[in-house]
């Protein structure tokens, strides 16, 4: 295929799903409920009022999800763990039946010869936890390590690669600062705190991985490349701003060991005033990781925003003088986001010349479209935008390569169409088409692209 970008021979090609968008079986074998239970149950907080109740049914039909992923030719396949069905409420001793799930799909992976990469923590807190204050508490952070143990002790001599957290900034913002996301909260202090504490439970989850002896540990983290809408002042301020909220405030602490030197700048009193940071943090949080995974969809633009909400008290995280515009001239996904793939090559390159040495190998560990799939009279699904998106993308990452970046694997999200958080079920990332009346599977033209290309790679 004239038309594949070349990576290198060991190149590490995956698909990647996550527990509540596709398991379902949410009230079955001692599973306690999730944020995610209770807030896609809150009128008005998902699109048509969609549950993860059975999505795609994986918790019954994973060997046949297996099935597709051995006749893909992934090396591997990303998949995440539901802290609610080891520890109903968090905390406490393991439910067995909850854990041999993933046991059972581990082994299934490796009769397929598909590498299994396990992600810890993809947003499904037990409720439990947050009902005792969430990840604004470090409680919450001491109960993800010792969870972490758990999971760990069970299935590191079969998984070879970890992820402790997926995309810390959407957990912290989205949920506690914006309200988009679970648990629904829009706050200042408490939002920030509740990103500290999330790298407070990466760094003793880290700890816990290496106590078990993992082979490959390390963190993934939601990351734009950012550009300013005008060469002016005040939009080259706005970027930092935005980078310090999107990106240095993770990326800072993991890699340097400190925190972004614009905090105070990005938030004012809602971080001149915490109390929530110890001695000590900096060091659990800038554990030594193995690599570093990066989700990337579309790229942002961003102006100066004039105004902030006065009064610290009613001011939330997200409040940082920031406005977000369109790119020009961009084709947009069904999620309306803007497709300018060379960004993800930018990103990469920046990581690369901003970090030195401090970056660990990176991969890709989510990439995709959502798109408006049709299922045609043959009943298949011809989604050739969404092909183009991932060329395109795969063609950035070698070119990343290239310029030398160190560049280990990519995961295509996602394998299936799934349940997509506030959009429900009207959004579609799949390479394989989920019919969610009968739960038929339905691989798409992209799988069988992405099925060619991993061949063709050897």
């Amino acid at each position: 295929m004239s038309e594949l970008p070349s990576l290198p021979p060991d190149f590490v090609f995956g698909a990647a799903t996550a527990s509540y968008q596709i398991e379902g079986a949410v009230h079955e074998d001692g599973r306690g409920p999730s944020i995610w239970d209770s807030f896609s149950r809150e009128p008005g907080r998902v699109l048509h009022g969609a549950t993860g109740d059975v999505t795609c049914d994986h918790y019954h039909r994973f060997p046949e999800d297996v099935a597709l992923l051995r006749e893909l030719g992934v090396g591997s396949y990303r998949f995440s763990i539901a802290w609610p069905r080891i520890q109903p409420t968090g905390s406490g001793p393991v439910n067995h039946k909850g854990l041999d799930f993933y046991s059972r799909l581990v082994d299934e992976l490796l009769a397929a010869k598909v590498e299994p990469a396990a992600t810890l923590y993809h947003w499904d807190l037990p409720q439990a936890l947050e009902d005792l204050g969430g990840w604004r508490t470090r409680d919450t952070a001491e109960r993800f390590g010792e969870y972490t143990a758990l999971v760990a002790a069970a299935l590191a001599d079969r998984v070879p690669r970890w992820i402790t957290l997926n995309e810390p900034g959407c957990s912290a913002f989205l949920g506690y600062a914006d309200g988009h996301h679970a648990p629904g909260a829009k706050e200042g202090t408490p939002a920030l705190a509740a990103a500290h504490h999330l790298l407070i439970g990466h760094g003793l989850a880290m700890r816990a991985l290496r106590t078990a002896g993992v082979r490959e540990a390390g963190i993934t983290l939601n990351l734009s490349h950012v550009t300013a809408a005008s060469d002016s002042a005040a939009d080259l301020a706005a970027v930092v701003r935005a980078e310090t909220m999107q990106k240095l405030m993770w990326t800072d602490p993991l890699l340097r060991g400190r925190y972004p030197s614009a905090e105070e700048e990005t938030w004012g009193e809602l971080i001149t005033r915490q109390t929530f940071r110890q001695e000590g943090d900096l060091e659990l949080i800038s554990t030594p990781m193995d690599f570093l995974g990066i989700n990337y969809y579309t790229p942002t633009v961003v102006r100066d925003a004039s105004h902030r909400r006065p009064d610290p008290a009613v001011r939330t995280a997200t409040d940082c003088r920031i406005e977000t515009v369109d790119t020009p001239g961009a084709r947009r996904t069904a999620m309306g986001w803007a497709v300018v793939p060379d960004s993800l090559r930018e990103l990469l390159v920046s990581l690369r010349h901003e970090y030195a040495d401090a970056l660990p190998p990176v991969f890709i560990t989510e990439n995709g479209s959502a798109e408006d799939d049709v299922l045609s009279a043959d009943g298949q699904i011809h989604d050739a935008d969404r092909i183009a998106y991932l060329r395109d993308h795969m063609a950035a990452v070698a070119n990343a390569v290239a310029e030398g970046v160190d560049v280990r694997g990519y995961y295509v999200w996602s394998l299936l169409d799934n349940y997509e958080w506030a959009f429900g079920y009207d959004r579609r990332f799949g390479i394989v088409h989920v019919d969610y009346d009968t739960l038929r599977r339905t691989p798409k033209d992209s799988y069988r692209w992405y099925q060619r290309l991993i061949a063709a790679q050897g």
